[in-house]
C-alpha cells in the first residue's frame, strides 16, 4: 500500500465516511480542517484529498466501519508505517491480532503477523506491543530473524 493508494481510496469513500459519522459537509470541513468547497471537491471525485487531510480523517475517524474496512483494526498503524517507510521501535501495545491477522510465525516471545486487510506486516513481541511495521515481507522477514536470533530464552 502506498500514500498515492490511501490518498485516493480515502478521498473516494470520504462522503460516506462523513455519512457514517453523521456529519454535515459543514461539521465535516471544519474537524478535518479543509474549506466546504474543498470537501465538496472531494467527495465529487474532482480533486483528491492531500496527504495531511487524508490521515486527519484517518484519524479522527478510524473507529467508523469504512475507515476500518480499508485498514482493518489499525489504521493510525498503516498510516504510520507507509508515513516513515517502516518502523523499527516499540510502539503502543496492541491488541495482539485475534482479528485481523494472520500469524506468520511465533518465535521466541515475538510473532511476525500479516494484516488481511492492509497486506502490512508487523513484529510485535510477547506483551503484545508492535516492535516493527513495513509492507515489505522481505524487510519484515529479515528483522523478524534478528531479533529472535539475538534473543535467549
Amino acid at each position: 500500500m502506498t500514500r498515492e493508494e490511501i490518498i485516493i481510496k480515502i478521498s473516494e469513500k470520504m462522503r460516506l465516511i462523513r455519512t457514517e459519522a453523521g456529519y454535515t459537509q459543514d461539521k465535516m470541513a471544519e474537524v478535518i480542517g479543509v474549506s466546504k468547497k474543498t470537501l465538496v471537491q472531494i467527495e465529487k471525485g474532482r480533486v483528491y484529498a492531500g496527504w495531511s487531510t487524508v490521515v486527519a480523517v484517518c484519524a479522527l475517524f478510524r473507529e467508523t466501519e469504512t475507515v476500518r474496512h480499508f485498514f482493518g483494526d489499525e489504521p493510525l498503524e498503516v498510516l504510520e508505517t507507509v508515513a516513515h517507510d517502516g518502523m523499527d521501535y516499540r510502539k503502543e501495545k496492541t491488541m495482539g491480532g485475534k482479528v485481523w491477522w494472520r500469524e506468520i510465525e511465533d518465535r521466541n516471545g515475538y510473532i511476525l503477523q500479516q494484516n488481511i486487510i492492509s497486506q502490512h506486516f508487523r513484529i510485535i513481541d510477547e506483551d503484545h506491543f508492535r516492535i516493527f511495521s513495513s509492507f515489505n515481507e522481505r524487510e519484515a522477514k529479515e528483522r523478524f530473524l534478528e531479533i529472535t536470533k539475538d534473543r535467549k530464552i
